[in-house]
């Protein structure tokens, strides 16, 4: 499984919404009904997820799902590729 399907199956489960809705250009809050509270989790989900640590600030500044997708595997390849 990729970085991709990876964000999409924690979107999907945490926000309740299908997988097959979730395109790289889906907002969070917008598109996918993300609240605040919401979005604080899903950095930390990732960060389960991904075995990564992220700065959480920058993290909250992706505001797609394609732009998490960005910013994990970079997260990802300045750790040396140290995933899961």
């Amino acid at each position: 499984m990729d970085t991709e399907q990876r964000v999409k199956k924690v979107v999907a489960k945490q926000l309740k919404v299908n997988e097959n809705d979730i395109k790289p250009g889906s907002e969070f809050v917008k598109d996918l009904g993300a609240d605040s509270i919401q979005s604080i989790e899903l950095v930390a989900l990732f960060e389960e997820e991904f075995d990564i640590e992220m700065d959480e600030q920058a993290a909250l500044a992706a505001k797609t799902v394609g732009g998490a997708v960005t910013f994990i595997k970079k997260v990802i390849e300045d750790n040396g590729g140290k995933t899961q």
